[in-house]
């Protein structure tokens, strides 16, 4: 039996929610929020919401294939955010809350791709994906005071008014790959 643990980098928005939901997905071993994407090296959190590190804040996630694949982790992905709006989830505006995949393989390119494709032509959405599909190059750890934020903080506003109904949506559509 193959034990390998294979990796995937969303970007959906802020990544409290991105992490909070990959966090209850079985199969994902590790979610770390933190950034991708931009040309400054160990970018703060700060340096990333002033738009100008052109970093994008992701949930970087270690999984086992072999529980859950890549191709589900997508499914999850388009249906936890919005992928129909630029630099924007809810109240979250900027270029750091776009929607997007770095892919780790030319595998993982290819399934995105399939996905994506398969959501537009279904008109899942009313509007057109701007998920942006990119090669991963490079990740940098959140601060750790944004490590397990909605575990830690569940009674916060923002977890309640935000996550809260990406949690419900979760597990209304997404329940048979919960923990």
């Amino acid at each position: 039996m193959d034990d390998s643990i294979e990796f995937a980098t969303f970007g959906a928005g802020c990544f409290w929610c991105t992490e909070a939901i990959f966090r209850a997905i079985r199969g994902v071993t590790k979610v770390t929020p933190g950034y991708a994407g931009g040309h400054v090296s160990n970018p703060t959190y700060d340096q990333v919401c002033s738009g100008k590190t052109g970093h994008i804040e992701v949930a970087h996630i270690s999984f086992y294939p072999k529980n859950i694949g890549y191709e589900q982790l997508v499914e999850i992905f388009f249906g936890i955010h919005n992928p129909t709006t630029q630099n924007r989830q809810g109240n979250d505006i900027g270029e750091q809350y776009q929607s997007v995949i770095f892919y780790h393989s030319t595998t993982q390119k290819e399934i995105a791709e399939k996905v994506k494709t398969r959501i537009e032509t279904e008109k899942i959405y009313d509007a057109p994906l701007v998920t942006h599909i990119r090669p991963f190059t490079e990740f940098f750890e959140a601060e750790e005071y944004h490590k397990a934020y909605y575990a830690k903080h569940p009674d916060e506003l923002y977890c309640e008014t935000i996550i809260n109904p990406k949690i419900v949506k979760l597990r209304k559509s997404f329940s048979h790959f919960l923990k």
